[in-house]
């Protein structure tokens, strides 16, 4: 008795299993959908691994950046700290540094 399963009521223990499928494809199609590659739309809020990408350095550098108020746009709820895609993306441009013209003669 103490080693064997129990079934819930009503139902049987495949039926349990479908939701944690339907679960993890849900979860799937949405990290498909907000995906950081240059193809994939990016969300509206942004996570600190996702910034992180974006920068091409380390969640823990984001982190640091965001607490000395070096990066704009941070939200932070409760513990969580997200970043504004439009705000970030737009401190991005105006840090792009200009090509070199051609000076070649």
């Amino acid at each position: 008795m103490a080693g064997e399963r129990r079934q819930r009521p009503g139902g049987s223990q495949s039926g349990t299993t479908q939701p944690d499928r339907t679960h993890a494809e849900s979860a799937s199609d949405r990290s498909a959908s907000t995906s950081s590659t240059p193809a994939g739309p990016l969300p509206m809020l942004l996570t600190p691994d996702e910034v992180a990408a974006l920068l091409r350095t380390t969640r823990k550098a984001v982190y640091a950046m965001a607490e000395r108020g070096a990066l704009p746009g941070v939200v932070r709820l409760g513990r969580r700290v997200l970043f504004h895609r439009d705000n970030l993306l737009s401190w991005l441009d105006e840090r792009r540094a200009p090509s070199p013209g051609r000076t070649r003669r």
